[in-house]
């Protein structure tokens, strides 16, 4: 039994798209801020994406050639020994699986912005931030939801990220003409929060998690309708890459600019409070929070797509227990790793809104990681059939993804990992390291 084959150029491009526009914009526009100032955030987001473009043309490259839901997994196995295949695809799952916790526990904590008696009937602290039982049960509603939407099948899961993600979209040019109308220059100083090169810096270092998602195409490839054009995969992979830098270009320049944003207090929504307290319209910071809420359970499902295919491709290919491979013989959907990254999930979601920003560091570093497999496995592959055209392209998609991940792994650089994220990063090694089956793998490229 295979995946069904649903799936159109639009779809694609708003799974990907979608995966990686989610409510950051809102929920850490203040971290962004304090990180690099109003320039250094901008800058900082417009230099990844450029940075990511090579790797964006890897991956259209790589998914014509190899249309397989294991993605990074695939273009691995097709030249490298088992165990490094099977880590290309497993060091990828927490780009994404980290998302869905994040956005599980960001709806409480938008909701709670609406309805205050959501901060309520505080179970527990972690790192001494409180754990609301209302949001948690928020969180696990979400979750199960999103569950049964994939469940459901692709072409029901595809439908709905369309329609969320042009609503998304539309919100956002709306928001940015209203700064254009009421903003200031004056409001964006300071420019950079130190030098202009750390502050660059420190947001380039966590930009690679809100722009990872444009390869997430990949990891849906099989599911394309019986007439798709293969060559056609490398449109909506540049179109979500351009169009993701350019919507959170947009959004700080737009939060940075209505108001000044240095006068609002960290922890809060910055973004809506600056449009709230520009324009003394308190329906428009809910306006602000109904687009992040749409966003949020749209980033959510193109996450948790992204990463049930590449678990199910792990199970399908014998890397992990068999069983997580199994699809539903109705809707076609891998229903035993929709399951099992549903619980984990909601695990996580355990540890409440202390997870935020960890999550994010660890998510820059699984999505290099991913990266940097994809395009040294094309270089091999070139190199193996004799293709050295397009070399130099690959060879710079890959120094770009180490230095991604260089940045946040090598202690001397400012803004590396913490013990917490070092420790929680060896977790998932040793997780993957204790699953991995190396008699029973048999491959999925073929």
């Amino acid at each position: 039994m295979a995946l069904a084959r649903k799936l159109r150029t639009v779809d694609f491009f708003s799974l990907s798209w979608g995966t990686m526009i989610g409510a950051g914009w809102l929920v850490l526009m203040d971290d962004w801020l304090a990180r690099g100032g109003a320039a250094g955030a901008i800058l900082g987001f417009a230099l990844c994406g450029v940075a990511l473009l090579p790797i964006a043309w890897v991956y259209g490259q790589l998914v014509a050639a190899m249309p397989a839901a294991g993605a990074e997994l695939a273009y691995a196995e097709a030249v490298m020994p088992p165990r490094a295949s099977f880590f290309a695809g497993w060091l990828m799952i927490p780009a994404y699986l980290v998302v869905c916790p994040w956005e599980a526990v960001a709806v409480g904590k938008i909701l709670a912005r609406l309805f205050p008696a959501l901060a309520t009937l505080t179970l527990y602290r972690v790192a001494g931030t409180p754990v609301h039982l209302p949001q948690l049960a928020i969180g696990f509603a979400l979750i199960a939801a999103i569950a049964c939407l994939n469940y459901r099948g692709i072409a029901v899961t595809a439908r709905f990220q369309n329609w969320a993600s042009f609503i998304v979209l539309a919100f956002g040019l709306v928001f940015v003409l209203l700064a254009a109308v009421r903003g200031s220059p004056r409001n964006l100083q300071p420019l950079f929060q130190g030098s202009p090169w750390i502050s660059v810096l420190l947001v380039l270092q966590i930009a690679p998690y809100f722009l990872t998602g444009f390869e997430a195409v990949g990891k849906c490839s099989e599911e394309a309708r019986a007439d798709f054009d293969s060559r056609r995969f490398f449109l909506p992979i540049v179109l979500a890459l351009t169009v993701g830098v350019a919507f959170y270009v947009a959004m700080i320049a737009a939060a940075s600019y209505v108001y000044p944003w240095r006068t609002i207090p960290s922890g809060t929504l910055l973004t809506a409070v600056a449009f709230e307290r520009a324009f003394g319209a308190p329906w428009l910071a809910n306006a602000i929070l109904a687009a992040a809420l749409i966003s949020l359970v749209k980033i959510f499902n193109g996450n948790f797509v992204a990463a049930t295919r590449l678990l199910f491709a792990l199970g399908r290919g014998g890397y992990v227990p068999r069983a997580l491979g199994r699809l539903n013989p109705r809707h076609q959907t891998p229903v035993a790793a929709i399951v099992a990254l549903a619980i984990v999930t909601g695990l996580a979601v355990l540890a409440g809104e202390s997870s935020l920003v960890p999550i994010t560091e660890i998510g820059s570093a699984a999505g290099a990681a991913g990266w940097l497999f994809a395009c040294v496995s094309h270089l091999l592959l070139g190199r193996q059939n004799k293709a050295r055209r397009n070399a130099a392209i690959a060879l710079a998609g890959a120094a770009v993804a180490a230095a991604l991940l260089a940045i946040k792994l090598l202690p001397m650089v400012p803004g590396h990992f913490t013990r917490t994220e070092y420790a929680l990063c060896v977790a998932w090694i040793l997780v993957g390291a204790g699953l991995y089956r190396p008699r029973a793998a048999q491959g999925i490229a073929s």
